[in-house]
């Protein structure tokens, strides 16, 4: 099995990150890709092993507008400084890929430059498609082109002049020798010329073994770029849509149909590159009406065959909208100090955590073709993943069902409920706007009981480890039970309580139904959507 069938790719868009100037002045270099160095270890914490980070090379403002294949921004720091970053990386364990921008180039590449100055007579003439000295443009250059997405700032390469392929392969081995990266994933493929994706992946197979080529597909059938002799894979934006419109509309029925549908699309030796957001669109827990759906969603992102990709902060639960002439707000500078608390107080964080140690525990499951269907409903979703079993609930009531399943004990690998499968059948019990991943209890304990209930729920919860906690933090445990049960109930409707009265209320329902456990309070206090504690509330007798 190659690396990256067995990825969880995290994304960084390297100049929002470091907060680097939306213009570059093609000064001296200011070494901010250095300052990534410590989102090593972050990816590490919360269970990556692979990086794709880009636009990196130099370019006039949001890194897709090259004016340097061979240079690292200007902004970011040195060639050095890359060199350095991925040798970090992969001594951490983790591969790197870069942003392969080969559809365009921006104005201030040698080769237009050239051309700019030269006009007819200048030898780079064809490396560009359409280019009409009788025309002109709003940079008044006295000729025009073909540019890409109605932007003269993009510049279409001719991808059929060998000169251009050559030189674009040159660069794709010049990357592998200076900084050592595992793959590229192609900026524009859906727009790149075929043949010339052929040339690339001819040069990919030869410079480095397993060196992945990823392209960027909005729409259309996969197969005609994922395949033997072009790309190894390619982004899932129809999961994409699937999983939050699914959600947002209540309808596990259009994501199971997106489900089959690019599965049906693909060669089951392919896996496609799957994701809930990027550096394009907004982000996920923006797009949700319902902000607790972010826990079942992203149980399917690291769960559905393909190759899970976390968007840089994202795993903080943090928000994104698409602004009309910008992407900046998707695009932000963060400081990954002030998130030094997240991995054990941010359910988002917690929860992505967890998963991705689900994700490497149960790889042979996740990373197979194994895929079954097993309970459909609008409002539940049940499949099947090897030994494997997922369960989904977007309802803001808990629900029951029952699913095949082999007989036998299996534990929930989120919250470690046990449940016994008899007579081929497994009866789940699921939260309001959550989900579970069970897998079969060997001896007692399955596979992955070192994860305990995961870093998703707290240890507390665990008489084991309950009895550990001693003295001082003991009693500092109690009294902040006993604070969040005391919360003063006010007489107003559940929607204008805070999020805190909601969970007094709750508890206090739970109490009149009968003994409130450990595992019950916990479930209460992990809860922080304000309308999903809303409708909770209103969803007792």
């Amino acid at each position: 099995m190659a690396w990256y069938d067995e990825a969880v790719f995290y994304h960084i868009y390297p100049l929002g990150l470091t907060g680097a100037p939306k213009q570059n002045d093609y000064g001296e270099p200011v070494h901010r890709l250095n300052t990534l160095v410590p989102w090593i270890d972050h990816m590490k914490k919360i269970g990556v092993n692979a990086l794709y980070i880009g636009p990196l090379f130099e370019s006039v403002g949001h890194g897709y507008e090259t004016t340097d294949y061979k240079k690292l921004d200007s902004r970011l720091g040195t060639n050095e400084d890359l060199t350095d970053f991925v040798k970090k990386c992969h001594d951490a364990g983790i591969r790197v890929i870069l942003d392969g921008v080969f559809n365009h180039t921006g104005r201030d590449f040698f080769a237009f430059k050239d051309i700019k100055e030269k006009r007819e007579k200048s030898a780079y003439r064809d490396w560009y498609c359409n280019v009409n000295f009788y025309g002109n443009n709003e940079y008044n250059d006295g000729f025009s082109y073909e540019n890409w997405g109605g932007y003269n700032l993009l510049v279409k390469l001719n991808q059929r002049n060998p000169a251009v392929k050559d030189y674009i392969c040159d660069v794709i081995r010049f990357w592998v020798k200076e900084f050592d990266i595992d793959g590229l994933r192609l900026d524009a493929a859906d727009v790149l010329d075929f043949e010339f994706m052929k040339d690339l992946r001819r040069t990919a197979d030869s410079v480095k073994p397993d060196f992945w080529l990823m392209g960027e597909v909005i729409h259309g059938d996969y197969s005609r770029w994922a395949n033997a002799n072009t790309l190894h894979s390619v982004t899932n934006y129809t999961l994409h849509k699937g999983l939050f419109s699914g959600m947002n509309d209540h309808n596990f029925f259009e994501i199971a149909h997106t489900i089959r549908y690019t599965n049906g699309m693909i060669s089951k030796a392919i896996r496609l590159y799957n994701f809930v957001d990027n550096h394009d669109v907004e982000r996920i827990i923006t797009k949700l009406n319902n902000k607790a759906h972010f826990t079942p969603v992203h149980i399917m992102l690291f769960t559905l065959p393909g190759i899970p990709s976390i968007y840089y902060g994202s795993e903080f639960g943090i928000e994104g909208r698409k602004e009309r002439f910008s992407d900046d707000s998707l695009r932000p500078y963060i400081d990954l100090k002030e998130h030094a608390k997240d991995y054990e107080n941010n359910p988002c964080t917690k929860l992505i955590t967890a998963l991705g140690k689900i994700h490497k525990e149960y790889l042979q499951d996740l990373t197979g073709e194994d895929y079954r269907e097993l309970c459909l409903t609008n409002r539940q979703f049940a499949y099947g993943r090897g030994k494997l079993v997922v369960a989904l609930n977007n309802d803001d009531n808990a629900a029951e069902i029952n699913v095949p399943a082999a007989d036998g004990e299996y534990i929930g690998l989120l919250y470690g409920e046990k449940l016994t499968a008899a007579g081929g059948r497994l009866q789940i019990r699921l939260l309001p706007n959550n989900g579970e991943i069970y897998a079969p209890a060997e001896g007692g304990k399955t596979k992955s009981s070192k994860l305990k209930v995961t870093e998703a729920k707290t240890q507390e919860q665990k008489p084991s480890e309950k009895t550990k906690v001693k003295g001082k933090a003991a009693k500092e445990t109690k009294k902040e039970t006993a604070e969040k049960e005391s919360v003063l109930i006010p007489d107003i409707p559940y929607e204008e309580m805070t999020v805190e009265q909601l969970q007094a209320v709750i508890l206090a329902k739970m109490a009149k139904n009968g003994p409130v456990t450990d595992q019950m309070r916990k479930d209460v206090e992990e809860n922080i959507w304000h309308n999903s504690l809303v409708n909770w509330a209103n969803s007792f007798r």
